[in-house]
């Protein structure tokens, strides 16, 4: 049986972690939990699951949730110490990383270090510090099993191919609700129209990063250091029926590729269970009835993060730091209303031009990068509102 910690257990990934965990009972079991603000949900799952710990953001929720667990043998902490504590439990055989941005950074930076399997669903984390992550898990022996559907097909692919055999991995990308939306059209559109994603149930965030195809210049990014490739041996396609997840050319012209039915369950499900498979827990993917696939280039004058994306893996550094940190704060200012669709990218692209780069060698100085950033973007934010 594998013991499981969850980081973000209260949001899509953590929730459908969950659900697999009360599927196989006999395979898997919850040594710890850390969630936001949803103390609710957080107490009936830490009342379902048993869990020995969990984390909370505030002290002031601590002392909530101690109340509502007392009886119970659970530890309850709170704040970052708190979500690093319950990563880094002994007791833990896997550690699944799913708090949303870069809040995530520490507490996954905390089950590297002890060397956990990790299984990556915080893109972030690996966007922001992807050489220190690298360097501490050569350190520790910790192993990094990515949870995006798109990285799970990569390395699903790449089982057991050799590196040198690989010419180019590619992430495919729905391309969103906008994607054939006329471009005079874009720049007014609504949080609540940006939020109905044609596939895909995710957080709030990441619905909008898929608006504006961030996600898959997130991706790229992450791509990068979790297979160690160039950036020039990374692409992405939109693909509307999101089917294929991921395509990988090799050396001598062959092109793999992992498919599988659109939910999060099914990469879950293979990280939690690797290096086996688990059994599946959806129906199969039937191609007769999905019908023809669709691949089209990602065009940059239709979604300008990508190009920024791709801009900011170029020049590493602390580059992809501030493109995060960037995009965090205008994701938000457009889901309060107080930017239209059309002013994300240029919000991003402004923060960028005032960036310079530095070296990022330990989580101070990606820290002291990301607080940059954002006091450069909400200046830039203020300026868009006016």
């Amino acid at each position: 049986m594998k013991s499981i910690v969850l980081l973000g257990s209260t949001g899509s990934i953590g929730t459908n972690t969950l659900r697999i965990v009360e599927r196989f009972p006999r395979r898997f079991r919850v040594a710890g939990l850390a969630a936001g603000r949803n103390l609710g949900l957080l107490v009936r799952q830490a009342k379902t699951f048993r869990p020995r710990s969990v984390s909370v953001e505030r002290e002031a929720d601590a002392l909530e949730v101690r109340r509502a667990l007392s009886g119970l043998k659970i530890e309850v902490l709170a704040g970052a110490q708190g979500a690093e504590a319950v990563a880094a439990r002994a007791d833990s055989d896997i550690v699944v990383s799913a708090i949303t941005g870069v809040h995530g950074l520490r507490p996954t930076l905390a089950a590297v270090r002890a060397g956990k399997t990790v299984a990556l669903a915080n893109k972030e984390s690996m966007v922001v510090a992807g050489p220190l992550l690298r360097k501490e898990a050569a350190r520790s022996g910790a192993v990094f099993i990515p949870v995006d559907s798109e990285h799970s097909g990569v390395f699903q692919c790449l089982a057991k191919e050799s590196r040198d055999a690989v010419r180019k991995v590619i992430l495919t990308a729905s391309g969103g609700p906008f994607w054939r939306t006329p471009l005079a059209e874009l720049k007014n559109k609504t949080p609540e129209e940006a939020l109905r994603h044609p596939r895909w149930k995710m957080g709030r965030k990441v619905t909008i990063d898929s608006a504006t195809l961030m996600n898959k210049g997130l991706e790229l990014i992450e791509a990068r250091w979790l297979f160690g490739l160039d950036p020039d041996e990374l692409d992405v396609l939109i693909h509307p029926q999101s089917v294929v997840h991921a395509l990988v050319e090799m050396r001598d012209g062959s092109v793999l590729a992992q498919l599988s039915v659109t939910d999060m369950r099914i990469p879950i499900l293979y990280a939690l269970s690797y290096p086996e498979r688990g059994e599946a827990v959806l129906p199969s993917l039937d191609l007769a009835r999905v019908g023809p696939l669709e691949f089209h280039p990602a065009e940059e004058k239709r979604f300008p993060l990508l190009g920024l994306a791709r801009r900011a893996l170029a020049a590493g550094g602390s580059w992809p730091v501030a493109l995060n940190a960037a995009n965090e704060v205008a994701v938000r200012a457009f889901l309060e209303g107080r930017i239209r669709f059309g002013d994300i990218a240029g919000l991003v692209g402004r923060t960028l031009d005032g960036h310079s780069r530095t070296d990022c060698r330990a989580i101070v100085d990606i820290l002291e990068a990301d607080r940059e950033a954002r006091i450069r973007a909400f200046e830039k934010l203020k300026l868009t509102q006016r």
